[in-house]
């Protein structure tokens, strides 16, 4: 005799020809739907800065300004202005970042980690025009004494006497706005960490707990390994954030195009979303062009960091699979 087969058996694996109830069909189609806008609307917008900013590439050499001769040298700087503040938000953002999200998550109390994770949240709701605020007339100031201490210090020194230079007396530089950026990003990647760590498997915490592992060996031992990828994502997010920032950059950094690894400089080059916005309002015909094709720029370099970012996600993934 053979054992009957169910019908549950013979329904194929693939989720989309599933035959669920009207609900379930419903869903499906919004869920597709939206996920067809978003590829249509990057699509979009793709195609409208390719068709656009394509003669932007190849302008005479005036129209880039007196500091460039070509699209090469008038977007290189800008590059370096951008990656570089959004490096030192990384630096600064990422360690708190993860250690405020353990905090929340595995060692403080309720009735401390709950308004701590509000106040945290809140962060992400003011605007950027109030960090430029903020970071411009107060915070410039109050770095302009350690400013000078790193230039005193590390000015002499043979590699990082590139970086702290002679310093701005106004303390409007590239540190600066990599602090203000930092801030703004802390939030975020927060947000997304705590929640990570927090949906832990309680069995793996207790089992590691149980073997006699102490309360940071546990965290380095199940937590982080199993919230890895979501760590990836929350630093990946954070610094498409600071790529992109425009208004608190503008307003923090002075504006220059001069390529210097001096991040703690008078003049520093600014970042490619801050130059859009300084230049557009007073811009002419091939200007336009010029600005749209650096956007192309920014648009394929932020799309490069989040597909490199999850590939990495994807084999980590794979990995913890095997």
């Amino acid at each position: 005799m053979t054992a009957p087969t169910t019908e549950i058996e013979d329904e194929p694996a693939d989720w989309a020809s599933v035959r669920g109830g009207v609900g379930d069909r419903i869903f499906y189609g919004l869920a597709l739907g939206a996920g067809c806008v978003i590829l249509a609307a990057l699509a979009g917008v793709f195609v409208f800065l390719a068709i656009k900013g394509a003669s932007g590439f190849s302008k005479p050499s005036e129209v880039y300004g007196p500091h460039a001769e070509s699209f090469l040298g008038y977007v290189f700087p800008l590059l370096v202005g951008t990656f570089t503040a959004s490096i030192i938000a990384l630096i600064i953002a990422v360690p708190m970042a993860f250690g405020i999200a353990l905090v929340i998550s595995h060692y403080a109390p309720r009735w401390i980690a709950t308004p701590v994770a509000y106040v945290i949240d809140l962060l992400a709701a003011v605007p950027s025009v109030v960090y430029g605020l903020w970071g411009a007339f107060f915070l410039a100031k109050q770095l302009v004494p350690m400013h000078v201490w790193l230039h005193d210090t590390f000015g002499s020194w043979p590699v990082l006497g590139a970086l702290f230079g002679e310093p701005n007396p106004a303390g409007r530089s590239v540190l600066t706005a990599g602090i203000v950026l930092a801030i703004m990003i802390l939030p975020i990647i927060t947000a997304i960490t705590r929640e990570v760590f927090s949906r832990t498997p309680r069995l793996h915490e207790e089992a590691a707990l149980a073997l006699g592992a102490t309360r940071w060996e546990m965290i380095r031992m199940t937590v982080f390994p199993y919230a890895k990828s979501g760590m990836v994502s929350a630093v990946m997010l954070g610094l498409g954030r600071a790529l992109g920032e425009t208004m608190a950059v503008t307003m923090v950094l002075s504006v220059g195009f001069d390529l210097s690894w001096n991040i703690i400089a008078t003049s520093s080059p600014t970042s490619i979303a801050a130059n859009i916005a300084l230049k557009y309002k007073e811009r002419s015909a091939d200007m336009l062009n010029v600005l749209v094709a650096t956007g192309l720029v920014l648009f394929l370099v932020t799309f490069l960091v989040n597909f490199v970012a999850r590939w990495i996600i994807g084999r980590s993934e794979r990995r913890m699979a095997r």
